[in-house]
């Protein structure tokens, strides 16, 4: 028996795969009829495929969250996410120009600060923002790039309108699990690759390679580059070494590197000592030099910023990138496209109400319950309140945190975002609401991923779409119709 497509219904929201009840949108349809063809058993085999790939393939996550630290398996849904090619290609201009700006942005504020000056940016936005690092001032890095990765997390509306809902610049996860998803769903429907034109996105490896050494210093030999872990028991260790192996660089942690006297990085390996040219460092600003942040860090290398403030090594990300991290100064980014460009956004901000300013949080404590309250820089979901899934209880307390440290906050409408079809527990499809990570690099060069990784909340009418919270993911399609 075959799964009855004319019994899903994506109710009020807009749907991915579909235009209508039972009518598939333009870059969908080949996608549509194949899944129709076949049985619910055919389906859930391939789904048991799924889980059995994940397991061999050792692709985890860790939660903290529940006190046990103990990896878990990625949770994936086989029905592919498709986009059109022709909506993709705007969409990746966009966040293009969106992180030239960010660059651009973070490149003025620890040189002339021409923003402040003209009074698009808030000079108290900055100096109370825990991000911005007085000890990069009078920094700029190779190509001007602070922000050398990016995953903006991207949204749709009810009427079907990409927004960008924020932008990730420390140090974005997540690009592994969008290609390992790629290759078990090529595992799940071999078929389909053979017909239709799905744009690939295998090349991310290399197109990180070839940015990073883009940012190495100026050497006679190729670069080395290395990949900076906290270690094993970070909830992104699988990444890690995940693109260490695919790059052909070096997996390594604080204490297998040195500083030595002229300031030059040292990896330690059993056959001595070698020069390190470029770090692509999963570890946040405290923790990277405890000469210069957190003193107690064990994770770090001593002297790391007078290596880089010297120019004898590259970062990847930037020290100091993180101040555009804050959602605070997510809201003036508009702003910054007219200023540094002079063009208008391509992809447009969510509505965005700062409660640093009076008006807009008499208005944010007026109408929690509609709300979306998030902390200027917290990530994975965790801190946030979603009002209209809020208990009293919890909206008393976002009250009180944000009369407490207004600056903290932002607030933004609950939007009705975009689900597309997903397979539950109970053997039917439903409607699932998604989001969308692309990453994007810049060095000496940009570059977009063709898509990015949709995480998708498997709970029922959940919002919260991070694996740490009950969510999943599923391989993204950038299919042009014209060429299928």
């Amino acid at each position: 028996m075959s799964i009855n497509w004319n019994d899903y219904d994506p109710g009020r929201f807009y749907d991915e795969l579909f235009e209508s009840k039972g009518k598939p949108r333009e870059a969908s349809r080949d996608v549509f009829r194949h899944l129709q063809t076949l049985s619910t058993q055919d389906i859930y085999r391939r789904k048991k495929t799924a889980d059995a790939a994940i397991v061999e393939l050792g692709i985890t996550f860790t939660v903290y969250s529940d006190g046990t630290n103990i990896d878990r398996a990625w949770p994936f849904d086989i029905i592919p996410r498709v986009i059109c090619g022709m909506e993709w290609k705007r969409a990746e201009e966009g966040l293009k120009q969106r992180l030239k700006v960010l660059n651009l942005f973070i490149n003025d504020l620890y040189n002339n600060q021409d923003i402040i000056k003209s009074g698009i940016v808030p000079a108290d936005v900055i100096t109370t923002s825990k991000n911005f690092r007085k000890e990069c001032i009078g920094m700029t890095p190779a190509h001007g790039a602070w922000a050398n990765i990016c995953g903006s997390d991207i949204v749709r509306d009810g009427d079907g309108t990409l927004y960008v809902l924020e932008d990730n610049l420390r140090v974005p996860s997540g690009v592994s699990y969008m290609l390992e998803n790629r290759k078990i769903t090529k595992r799940v429907f071999p078929e389909l690759f053979k017909d239709i034109n799905i744009i690939p996105v295998d090349d991310y490896p290399a197109k990180l390679f070839d940015m990073l050494t883009s940012i190495a210093p100026k050497c006679d030999k190729e670069p080395e580059i290395v990949v900076l872990t906290p270690g094993v028991f970070n909830s992104a260790y699988f990444e890690h070494a995940f693109l260490a192996q695919q790059m052909g660089a070096e997996l390594v942690e604080g204490a297998d590197l040195f500083v030595d006297s002229d300031d030059m990085v040292y990896m330690k390996t059993i056959e001595g000592l070698t020069k390190v040219d470029v770090i692509y460092r999963r570890i946040d600003d405290d923790f990277i030099d405890p000469e210069v942040f957190r003193p107690d860090s064990a994770l770090g290398v001593p002297g790391l910023m007078r290596a880089w403030k010297k120019g004898n090594v590259g970062i990847a990300n930037a020290p100091g990138t993180g101040v555009a991290d804050d959602k605070v100064v997510y809201a003036y980014v508009p702003a910054m496209i007219e200023f540094y460009l002079g063009e208008k956004p391509l992809i447009p901000n969510v509505e965005t109400y700062l409660c640093r300013e009076a008006d807009q949080r008499e208005y944010v404590l007026a109408n929690l319950e509609k709300l979306v309250v998030k902390p200027a820089n917290e990530s994975g979901g965790y801190g946030m309140l979603v009002g209209p899934h809020a208990k009293q209880e919890q909206i008393e307390q976002f009250r009180e945190l944000i009369l407490e440290n207004p600056r903290n906050y932002i607030a933004q409408p609950t939007l009705a975002l975009s689900v597309t079809p997903t397979l539950t527990d109970d053997g039917n499809l439903a409607g699932r609401h998604v989001d969308l990570r692309p990453f994007i690099l810049q060095g000496e060069s940009s570059y977009c991923t063709a898509g990015g990784l949709t995480r998708v909340a498997l709970r029922e009418g959940s919002l919260v779409v991070n694996s740490s919270q009950g969510g999943g993911s599923k391989d993204t399609w950038i299919i042009d119709p014209e060429e299928v």
